[in-house]
């Protein structure tokens, strides 16, 4: 099953692979679903050709959700947006530092990268 560009994974349960599309998690996922009038536990290999309709009518209606790559357009307008007015959360984004509040002494690792240390400052010497 294919959601506006995405194969959904078929080994796992619906209100999980629906997780795949950037925008739904699982809470949308299980109002999608309950809206669908489709059982959560089912896999999207089990679906029939009207569940799967009605699942992407859904998401992919007139009444849809922002996903995928309107979502991802809309939220990096929206960083650009902060930088281009120098605020301190543009500033933060733009330095790769967190940008709501968390402590950096320590544990912004997913952020910052890496851990850069130096090393002793000798040659290492081939062994011949």
């Amino acid at each position: 099953m294919r959601i506006s560009g995405i194969t959904l994974p078929d080994s796992k349960r619906l209100e999980l692979a629906l997780t795949a599309v950037y925008g739904i998690g699982r809470p949308r996922a299980l109002l999608v679903l309950a809206d669908a009038k489709v059982d959560p536990g089912k896999k999207p290999s089990e679906l029939t050709a009207e569940e799967e309709a009605r699942i992407r009518d859904r998401i992919e209606g007139s009444e849809g959700f922002v996903i995928e790559g309107e979502l991802r357009r809309t939220v990096s307008a929206n960083v650009k947006r902060l930088k281009d007015i120098s605020s301190y959360r543009g500033m933060r984004h733009s330095r790769r530092l967190p940008a709501h509040g968390q402590r950096t002494r320590t544990n912004a690792r997913t952020l910052k990268g890496a851990k850069k240390t130096m090393g002793s400052g000798k040659k290492k010497v081939e062994k011949k």
